[in-house]
């Protein structure tokens, strides 16, 4: 199997803009005046547009209401704080890695951008608990993934696949490793991201939903970014666009959601008002069909072709809350109802 070479520091014989999205030559040096793919200096700019930081954040209203919750809310909101702070955390080490094969200097700065906002995202999760719980409790919540048998059989499945492309990275264990990066940014984060907007809808939590919901548009950048790169790939090496791999899309995405059907059972249930586990079961596999679409798979579960949870508090224009992030840094929610809600993430 052909090897995956590691992007050379810079190279006085190259030019500047890259010959190959992998295992090409580059100086090394950007210019984005003179890159190859017109869509990579647009989503740089977007990413940048996004910027926040954990800080501006008060949180003062959620300390007052998070002794308020129900117990069942208060466990899923830490437990899911938990995943999403493993979730993260290995996001950043597979994009710092990945970013070592791309040939590309503007790939490579959208990289670097997008393992700075992960390392935010991280950062956003402690500040929330600290916010809210002593810092015993804190230190327990990040140790939930270790213990929580469907939450750690959930993370290996991602982190396995992750593994397998650093201990062999190729051309292949590349493009396989980019499903599961949008399987985890795309898809892991989404039924916990909707017991945040659930909370947010009541008028609860609304400061951490606040928080979550930037997270939410600068994953679905970061989700953009793989998926063109993924194509990219494909087109460039027609020996990677094969039905092999394109059946390889739909059979994770498959699997992904029914982990991900599974965990949100275990940490939901019908435990929190407001969330019915037959529309977060057809959420999922909506999701699993769009994300596996963006890469060319097959829907692995036909026939779910609209989000079931209209309420949902996201935006598939991941610019349309740019005024209210700059104008007012504690967003006030109202109500969401069916009337008003998206259909689409």
């Amino acid at each position: 199997m052909q090897d995956l070479n590691v992007r050379n520091i810079y190279d006085t014989t190259a030019p500047n803009a890259s010959t190959g999205i992998i295992n090409g030559e580059s100086s090394n040096v950007l210019n984005w005046d003179d890159v190859r793919f017109s869509w990579a200096y647009p989503l740089y700019k977007h990413m940048l547009a996004n910027f926040w930081t954990p800080f501006e954040i008060n949180m003062a209203s959620d300390q007052k209401q998070f002794d308020q919750l129900s117990d069942d809310e208060k466990e899923a909101f830490k437990k899911i704080i938990g995943l999403l702070a493993f979730l993260d955390s290995v996001q950043t080490d597979y994009s710092l890695r990945a970013s070592q094969y791309l040939t590309d200097s503007s790939l490579v700065a959208l990289m670097t951008v997008l393992s700075f906002q992960e390392v935010v995202h991280n950062q956003s999760y402690s500040y929330v608990l600290s916010s809210l719980v002593p810092k015993e409790e804190q230190d327990e919540v990040f140790e939930y993934w270790k213990t929580d048998e469907v939450l750690l059989e959930r993370n290996e499945f991602i982190a396995k696949g992750y593994q397998a492309f650093a201990e062999n990275p190729t051309p292949q264990t590349f493009l396989e490793s980019i499903v599961y990066d949008v399987i985890l940014e795309g898809l892991n984060f989404y039924s916990g991201f909707s017991f945040f907007y659930n909370l947010a809808r009541q008028q609860k939590m609304v400061s951490t939903s606040t928080m979550i919901n930037y997270i939410n548009r600068d994953e679905q950048l970061h989700i953009r970014l793989f998926a063109n790169i993924f194509q990219e790939l494909l087109r460039e090496n027609p020996s990677l666009d094969t039905a092999e791999n394109r059946q390889f899309v739909t059979d994770a995405f498959h699997e992904a959601a029914l982990l991900e059907i599974k965990w949100g059972h275990h940490i939901l249930g019908d435990r929190i008002e407001g969330i019915s586990m037959e529309e977060l079961d057809q959420y999922i596999k909506f999701m699993a069909n769009k994300r596996a679409g963006q890469l060319g798979g097959e829907p692995p579960f036909p026939g779910y072709r609209s989000n079931p949870m209209k309420w949902i508090k996201a935006y598939e224009d991941v610019n349309a809350a740019k005024s209210d992030f700059f104008e007012q840094k504690s967003r006030q929610y109202a109500k969401v109802t069916d009337a008003n809600g998206f259909d689409e993430l």
